[in-house]
């Protein structure tokens, strides 16, 4: 009896080994193996959103710049204390705000090249260029690598693509610093014709803002919170209401009181009475890699340059650009100083001023850019100008840089204009130019060799504020682009709105 129970006993003591022996070896398991699949799963997604943390109201300083983290996959991403203050949650819009819905493979709207689903491919780049060699004296013209025939109003949906990128996105609107509305305002408006009907025009943006406004997050801070690209200039959305519901073009979305809560980035703003911050348009240039940049910028520095000064551009019927006919007549007479693309004969014109060919090898092979006030005191010309290292001509001060990229404009308003010029560029008042008292010609030519290669110079350090990286790629290396430094300018704005200051746009 006895020595049967203590086989009983022995018997359950071996059992209560085994059973303890299989779960530790399970546990062991579960934590080396699924635990580590689960995680590297987490950090292998398309981006890491941030944690929920809230940012302070009283935290007004800037963050620290973020150091980033590897693990196997090298994808970056950012601890929590490296967000703070830079958390961003961006909305996600019903399909009917949603302006490139029908844009699938296999849609017929492939088939037409205008259509916005070619224009916005390759995630707002557009249609990748090949590379194109010039001659003896051009040099490269079109590298192999990184260049697009990218749309002057494709900023909308390039700042998207970056946006889902963002290493400082959250789930969370409570734990967000700002709110990123994705909307396409310009592309909107892109669909329309000037002189359409004005309900036409003005729907649509109205019944959005609608939308927008009646979200909970909108009512935290009445939208002062929120950010989007619109990427035409401000002039477009600021159309009065009139009496003729045909006339002019644009409609009046920054006029409205939602979208005046909001910081808006668009390609011009109003220097007199802003509503809205301009960021850079994009050009042609979208590397991937700052090897591409540093490639690019050594070809820009380096270019012959036999043209002392390049104007692209056409005559204009209008009484206030007389000075585009004027700059016109003098290139015309100085064939040996001055190149010029004329864009002046209807549609062959406008093609060969839209060719990328072609303007980056009159921008690449001239000294100065002249860069006269056209449909608005900004142009895309302006930042083609940069990237080809070519220094830019301004006649008119709502033209500069300083006055409308104030926050990629590298001198940020400094003290260091010498004889009506920044280091990196010219001002030649037009009315002064009109009534004959200067001439373009011999302004340029009164800086030596050596003043030229100075601020061409900062023309090219300037290079990368004034470019969009690819979105569809992470980027090699260390390199700061026109995106980077506008969410740092919204970021470092809504912190301080968040903070009880009343800004105005006087940041």
């Amino acid at each position: 009896m006895v020595e049967a129970q203590s086989c009983r006993v022995k018997c359950l003591l071996y059992g209560l080994l085994i059973a303890i022996s299989w779960l530790s070896l399970f546990l062991f398991h579960f934590q080396f193996v699924h635990i580590s699949v689960v995680a590297h799963s987490y950090l292998s997604s398309s981006h890491l959103r941030a944690g929920p943390a809230a940012l302070a109201v009283s935290s007004v300083s800037s963050p620290p710049a973020p150091t980033a983290v590897r693990d196997d996959d090298a994808e970056i991403r950012l601890s929590p204390s490296q967000c703070e203050g830079r958390r961003v949650y961006m909305l996600d819009l019903p399909s009917e705000f949603n302006l490139l819905k029908d844009c699938v493979e296999g849609s017929p709207a492939f088939e037409d090249e205008t259509n916005a689903c070619v224009v916005m491919s390759n995630a707002g780049l557009g249609p990748a260029l090949p590379p194109v060699a010039g001659n003896d004296t051009d040099g490269v013209i079109i590298p192999e690598n990184g260049w697009f025939n990218t749309n002057q109003h494709a900023l909308e949906v390039i700042f998207h693509n970056r946006m889902r990128q963002y290493e400082c996105l959250t789930d969370d609107p409570a734990a967000a610093t700002a709110v990123y509305v994705p909307y396409y305002a310009g592309l909107e408006m892109y669909r329309h014709t000037c002189y359409s009907s004005a309900a036409v025009r003005e729907t649509p943006s109205a019944e959005f803002l609608r939308w927008l406004s009646s979200r909970p997050r909108w009512a935290a801070l009445g939208g002062r919170d929120h950010f989007m690209v619109a990427s035409k200039t401000t002039w477009m959305f600021r159309r009065a209401p009139s009496n003729d519901s045909t006339t002019g073009c644009g409609n009046g979305f920054l006029l409205r009181p939602e979208s005046a809560n909001m910081t808006v980035l668009t390609h011009e703003s109003n220097m007199w009475a802003r509503r809205d911050m301009a960021v850079p348009y994009p050009t042609y240039f979208h590397p991937s890699s700052a090897a591409d940049v540093a490639a690019w910028q050594a070809r820009a520095r380096d270019a012959p340059r036999p043209w002392l000064f390049a104007f692209a551009g056409a005559r204009r019927p209008s009484s206030g650009l007389v000075l585009r006919g004027h700059i016109i007549d003098k290139c015309v007479a100085s064939p040996g100083r001055c190149r010029m693309l004329d864009c002046s004969h209807g549609l062959e014109g406008n093609t060969t001023c839209r060719s990328p060919e072609k303007v980056m090898a009159l921008f690449t092979s001239s000294r100065f850019c002249l860069q006269p006030v056209g449909d608005s005191y900004m142009r895309r010309s302006s930042i083609d100008a940069v990237v080809a290292g070519c220094i830019p001509v301004f006649f008119h001060e709502a033209s500069t840089f300083e006055r409308q990229y104030r926050w990629h404009e590298p001198d940020n308003g400094g003290d260091d204009v010498v004889d009506g010029r920044r280091p990196y560029s010219v001002l030649i008042p037009r009315l002064e130019l009109l009534a004959g008292k200067v001439d373009i010609e011999e302004v340029l030519t009164r800086y030596s060799d050596e003043e030229v290669a100075a601020m061409r110079e900062e023309v090219v350090k300037m290079i990368p504020r004034f470019m969009y990286k690819d979105p569809r790629v992470r980027f090699e290396g260390e390199m700061k682009d026109g995106f980077d430094i506008a969410m740092e300018g919204v970021m470092a704005r809504t912190r301080r709105i968040r903070n009880g200051e009343d800004l105005g746009w006087n940041l």
